[in-house]
């Protein structure tokens, strides 16, 4: 296995988050919805108190991986959850063990703050990535559906 790093994002960080990101949204065939600029990383991921948490990997110097992830609440257990919002392993360096080192890595930061859960969706058309997901343990919540507000219809609700 190569020589592999885990850290959390910081300042001097925000070109590799944004390509990276630009990366997934690449792979995930999304780049029409892709707006995040550096200042946007600056802004939310490196400022004081961060909207969203970044988890960077490296092979050795070279920036290899992401996590993006922010705490939620489980309200039925009355305690913190974890989201992850993007996980992504640049191609070049798939297939060596990096994507389930940073899923066990976000479950470390979850387990030390005593998180019962991580969530997170996957478009369903990935199989690699579900694949993954489930040789991880991980399972589709039955009798749920992922639905979202936005556009003209969240300014409509907010009427």
């Amino acid at each position: 296995m190569s020589t592999f790093s885990i850290r959390k994002a910081r300042p001097g960080d925000e070109d590799a988050i944004h390509a990276l990101l630009h990366g997934l949204a690449e792979y995930e065939k999304l780049l029409w919805r892709f707006y995040v600029t550096r200042e946007d990383v600056v802004r939310d991921y490196l400022c004081d108190d961060p909207l969203i948490h970044g988890e960077l990997l490296f092979e050795g110097e070279t920036p290899a991986g992401l996590a993006t992830w922010f705490w939620t609440y489980a309200g039925f257990a009355a305690k913190r959850g974890l989201y992850i919002e993007d996980l992504f392993v640049l191609p070049q360096f798939r297939g060596r063990g990096y994507g389930k080192a940073l899923v066990a890595h976000l479950a470390g930061i979850a387990a030390r703050s005593g998180a019962v859960r991580i969530d997170w969706n996957v478009l369903d058309w990935n199989k690699p990535s579900i694949d993954f997901y489930e040789s991880l343990g991980a399972r589709p919540q039955e009798g749920s559906l992922y639905y979202r507000l936005e556009g003209e219809a969240m300014k409509k609700a907010a009427q």
